[in-house]
This record gives structure tokens, sequence and C-alpha cells, in this order.
């Protein structure tokens, strides 16, 4: 989720007390965000409770895909929406996407000389909601999704504050993205630092996402770490990864990695390319320790 991008700037970005995040995005039992009566804010759904592995007295519980993913998921250290929730509780902690305004890249795209005009868009791994509420005041009907309740509450008071348009046009989704009932198919599925925080086997569930949810001739952007000098996250091998039982507080990619995971779906690439450093008093973040993709699912499929 967006939360992935904590950490200072400096020489060389950094993680602040960075233990491992979640290893997949699996709903938690964090209250729901306030109602859009209660809270003045966003429409929201209730939470979606996680899957319940069936009962067994032999250890011998996977018998599809899904069992072993929670197997999978299970060898990794379990922070869902409470970790997440405690991170964002600190408003004043200085993260800096935790600031109010867009990221370059999804501003370019979706700027008057960008590929992308308004329609419907799903931002996966939400946070404090500064791009669905960028897509919003462009006239994109967005759903919102994260696994914290109290990043939820912020965004919903960030679009209560942006005024009746903007909030009218954004819908806040507590819970698990691989899970809940998404309302597809969306015209741009937009994700901002989750993609690098699932487990490797996590990445067919979100190849899948894309090939459920994203319309013919829709786009997906992606920020994530990016592997190599001056980049963030660990460059370990999958395997390496479940030995160490450990995302190592996120996992870094190279454009080919992305490349190979992506353009099979299939999707094609319009843009792959670091994203800009841009100053603290600039319109947009941007921190060039990630990648920006931009891929378009062909207009035609099959």
């Amino acid at each position: 989720m967006e939360s992935a991008l904590s950490g200072p700037f400096g020489a060389r970005p950094s993680m602040p007390s960075e233990p491992a995040p979640p290893s997949s995005p699996a709903a938690s039992s964090v209250p729901s965000v306030p109602s859009a009566a209660a809270a003045g804010g966003a429409e929201n759904t209730a939470d979606i409770p996680a899957a319940t592995a069936p009962t067994t007295t032999d250890g011998r519980a996977v018998r599809d895909t899904a069992g072993l993913f929670r197997l999978l998921d299970d060898l990794f250290e379990a922070r869902a929406g409470d970790w997440w929730d405690r991170f964002y509780a600190d408003r004043d902690r200085g993260t800096p996407f935790f600031v109010a305004k867009p990221d370059e890249n999804l501003a370019a795209y979706t700027g008057p000389s960008g590929p992308i005009t308004p329609g419907r868009a799903l931002d996966i791994g939400c946070g404090p909601g500064r791009n669905a509420l960028h897509l919003a005041a462009l006239g994109h009907h967005v759903d919102a999704v994260d696994l914290s309740a109290t990043a939820l509450a912020w965004a919903a008071e960030r679009a209560d504050a942006a005024g009746p348009a903007v909030r009218g046009r954004v819908r806040l989704l507590h819970g698990d993205v691989f899970t809940l009932p998404l309302d597809g198919p969306y015209d741009l599925i937009y994700d901002s630092g989750c993609f690098h925080h699932l487990a490797p086997h996590r990445r067919i569930s979100y190849l899948d996402l894309l090939d459920r949810h994203l319309a013919p001739g829709g786009w997906f952007g992606l920020s994530c770490f990016a592997a190599g000098e001056d980049g963030m996250g660990t460059e370990r091998p999958d395997a390496a990864l479940y030995r160490d039982r450990t995302l190592h507080g996120g996992v870094a990619y190279t454009p080919d990695q992305l490349r190979h995971i992506f353009t099979g779906l299939p999707l094609t690439e319009t843009e792959l390319r670091r994203m800009r450093d841009e100053p603290a008093d600039a319109p947009y973040f941007g921190a060039p320790f990630l990648w920006t993709a931009l891929f378009r699912r062909p207009v035609t499929t099959g």
C-alpha cells in the first residue's frame, strides 16, 4: 500500500522504524471507517473479514490455490491493518507521502497532454487519499482501497475539505483488495507503493485482479521500489525471501522484472522510468528511489 513509501529524504532515502510490513494486503480486524453520514466524508463499505481456513486435524489444509496462498502468507510475519493504523496515527512523523499532493507521474498521465481521460478508477493502497482526490478533482469516479481505517478516516477528512463535487466522486473501501467485492471494470487502476509489499506468490493474485477488473483499453499505473543505484528495497531473489521469512521492508524491482511480470497479461508498456525528484514546495510528490510505469490493456482481448 502507499505507506510503503515511508522514510525521510536524504542522500539515500531510508525507511524509519521499518519492521517488516504486511507481506500481502490481508484484511484486518480494525474498526470500519465512519460512514459518510457519520464522518461527513466519502462513502465506505463494511469491513470484509479474512477468509477462514478449513478446519483440519491432520495439518493438510491445502486443497486449492487459496489454501496454498494462506500457507505461504503465514511464512511471513503478519502485519495488517492494525500495523498501518499505528503508522498513520502520527500525522506529524514527517513521512514524505503524507503530503496532500499526487504523484508527479500520475499528474502527467492525467494532465491536459496526458493519455488518460476521466473515467472509473481504482486506487490500490490509497493511504490518506492524495492520488484518489487528485483523480476525483479531474472528474474520475474513484474506488480507493486501503487496509488502514485510520488512513481512510484521514482520506475522508480530506475529501470533505475538497468540497461536495470531489467528495461525491470518491468511495473509500476498507479491507483486502483481493477479496473486496470491487465494482469493476475500471478505466484506470493505480498503485502507489502497494505492489512492492507483496510476497512473490501474491503477484499471481495481483495479476488476477488486473485481469478481472481492468477494462479493455484501460490503463494501469504503478510506482514501486527501484533496484539499483539510489534505489530502495531488497534485491534478494524470491526464493531467499521465503527462506528469510521476511520481505526486508519491501521488494525492489528492475525494469526487466516489471516487464516480465506485467506484459504477459497482456499489457503494453507506455512508459517505465524513475520518478522525478520533486522539491518540497512543488505541487506534486516525487522521489527518485521509485520506478513509475504506465501500461495499457489492449482494446480487444482474446
